[in-house]
């Protein structure tokens, strides 16, 4: 087992440990049980921590889950606790399928915390007239362009080029 230290200039707005706070560095610990006389280029240090940075997807997924629901069951029942597993599943994936054809910017990247206040709970009607869907936003929501634009590309046809 071979443990490697990292040390790296903390992002705005990071906390930091009392240990990190005397140097201003952040310092990340990871745990290899890849032997030390593995050969090529995935013995190598460099790879190694490659591997490990692009783990943060990973815990990226976790936290989005925690955020939809995953982290708080409201039963000690095993069927409750199954069919809010599935409903926190269900809340994750459309989430990700949100961001995947219909919104750009930040708002791709933003948290489900962020989506919930600027998209999902957006001060709107749906108004159908004309053989058409229309939102009515109200007149000072000031995500009204992102949220419209969002729309537009869930509702128009696909590109089948």
């Amino acid at each position: 087992m071979r443990i490697f230290a990292r040390r790296e200039r903390p992002h705005p707005g990071a906390k930091l440990s009392l240990f990190e706070h005397e140097d201003g560095w952040r310092y990340q610990l990871h745990v290899t049980n890849l032997p030390a006389t593995t050969k090529g280029w995935r013995g190598k240090t460099a790879c190694i921590d490659a591997a490990h940075r692009v783990h943060a997807r990973v815990e990226d997924a976790i936290r989005t889950g925690k955020d939809t629901g995953i982290g708080r069951f409201p039963s000690r029942a095993f069927t409750a606790k199954q069919a809010w597993l599935t409903a926190a599943m269900t809340g994750q994936i459309l989430l990700a399928w949100l961001r995947l054809p219909a919104l750009d910017g930040d708002l791709a990247k933003a948290e489900p915390t962020t989506l919930r206040y600027r998209v999902l709970h957006a001060a709107a009607r749906l108004v159908r007239g004309g053989r058409r869907k229309r939102w009515k936003f109200a007149a000072n929501w000031p995500w009204t362009a992102a949220t419209t634009r969002a729309w537009q590309r869930i509702c128009a046809p696909p590109d089948t080029t």
